[in-house]
């Protein structure tokens, strides 16, 4: 069954450099599971083409269907990828109102591949400063690698290969997350907290001291 990712871009250029970036990230993620065998279904967002719907549930606290649906995909996600472009050395407030609309528990245990673009460097820091520290309260499961691009950044070897390492670690994160060990296959529990709240079961534990028993230390 192919796994599901998605993509949140909140660029509001068209044409975006953000988006551009998380199709770079997209692709890179799906090529890497690809490798390892497996598909996966990405569906993007465009945060930009939901803001009359955000500022409604904001002041109404109702959704509308085009929000609605796309809380639905965020809820089944086994993987995500977030983009902003940076405003005032920040996250977009449009970025920010579409995880504020989500259900508290939606990315709960969730990777998620976190990244930024900016039109100068000195804003790099803002993937540490800011949008870390969002997923985190969120508890989702932020990889180690996040990727930032300034203006001069796009179609260097440096970007290239932060992008292609990102997506290998997603691809990683989405392979597992049914819990099975790369290389080994099997289903086991591992993934199941996010999805159905069970517990993981490893069956019988040999005591320790029936282990040394009749053991001389040799």
């Amino acid at each position: 069954m192919p796994r599901s990712l998605v993509v949140v871009a909140a660029g509001v250029s068209e044409p975006s450099s953000t988006r551009l970036l998380a199709d770079q990230l997209a692709d890179a993620t799906r090529a890497a599971v690809s490798a390892r065998g497996e598909a996966v279904d990405v569906t993007v967002i465009e945060v930009r083409e939901l803001a009359r719907d955000l500022a409604t549930v904001m002041t109404t606290g109702v959704p509308t269907p085009a929000l609605s649906a796309a809380k639905d995909a965020i809820a089944t996600a086994d993987g995500l990828i977030a983009v902003s472009p940076v405003f005032t050395a920040s996250y977009s407030g449009l970025f920010k109102m579409f995880f504020d609309a989500l259900d508290p528990e939606a990315l709960t245990g969730v990777p998620v591949l976190v990244a930024a673009t900016a039109g100068t460097a000195r804003h790099s820091l803002v993937l540490d400063h800011a949008l870390r520290p969002l997923f985190s309260y969120l508890r989702a499961q932020i990889l180690p690698t996040g990727v930032f691009a300034a203006t001069e950044d796009f179609g260097s070897s440096e970007l290239g290969a932060r992008v292609s390492r990102a997506g290998a670690e997603l691809a990683g994160a989405l392979v597992q997350s049914d819990g099975a060990v790369a290389g080994f296959g099997g289903p086991s529990d591992l993934g199941a907290p996010r999805r159905s709240g069970k517990a993981l079961d490893l069956g019988p534990v040999t005591d320790f001291a029936d282990l040394l028993r009749g053991h001389t230390g040799d």
